[in-house]
C-alpha cells in the first residue's frame, strides 16, 4: 500500500492505495465519487473520463499511484459553482437520453473547449471520439458543443469591444 495525496475537485485528498488499484476504483470505492463509471474497464468507452491536470483521461487506465501531486476533476468538480454553459446547453437541448455517457462526454468537451475555444466540427468529433454513446447518434452532442463554442466566442468578443 502507498499513501498518495492529490487534488480532487479543488480539495486536497489523501488515501492509501494498492499498487494495482486504478484511479476509477479509488474514486468510486474509496472516495465516493460516482460520476466516472466503469463501462468497459479497457479505456474504450470513455464512461470513466476525468480531467487529470486539465486533460481528459480514462480513469480505468490510470493507476491511482500515478496521480500523486496532480489535480483530478470529475463532473462533481466541474459544476461546483452551478452548471457551466456547456452543462446548461446539454440540458436545454435535451442532448442525452439515458445519461450513462454524459459525465465522460461533458468532461471531454470541457477539456477541448478549455484548450481550443473555437474548435471545428472535425476537432469536436476527434475530441469526443473516445466517448461511446448508444442513444444519441452523436449529432446533438456535436451540435451543442459547437453552439456553446460559438456563443462563448461571441460573448468574449462583445466583452472586449465594451472594454
Amino acid at each position: 500500500m502507498k499513501h498518495i495525496t492529490f487534488q480532487l475537485n479543488g480539495s486536497a485528498r489523501s488515501v492509501w492505495v494498492g499498487p494495482n488499484e486504478t484511479l476509477l476504483d479509488v474514486l468510486r470505492g474509496k472516495l465516493g465519487i460516482k460520476t466516472p463509471k466503469e463501462g468497459c474497464g479497457r479505456g474504450d468507452c470513455g464512461a470513466c473520463t476525468v480531467l487529470l491536470d486539465g486533460k481528459a483521461v480514462r480513469s480505468c487506465l490510470i493507476l491511482a499511484v500515478e496521480v500523486e501531486g496532480q489535480s483530478v476533476t470529475t463532473l462533481e468538480g466541474v459544476g461546483q459553482k452551478g452548471p457551466t454553459a456547456l452543462q446548461k446547453a446539454f440540458i436545454e437541448n435535451n442532448v442525452f437520453q439515458c445519461g450513462f455517457c454524459a459525465p465522460g462526454v461533458i468532461l471531454a468537451a470541457s477539456a477541448l473547449l478549455a484548450e481550443n475555444p473555437k474548435p471545428s466540427e472535425a476537432e469536436v468529433r476527434e475530441a469526443l471520439a473516445g466517448n461511446l454513446c448508444r442513444c444519441t447518434g452523436y449529432e446533438p452532442i456535436v451540435k451543442t458543443v459547437l453552439a456553446v463554442a460559438k456563443k462563448t466566442a461571441r460573448q468574449s468578443t462583445s466583452r472586449r469591444v465594451r472594454s
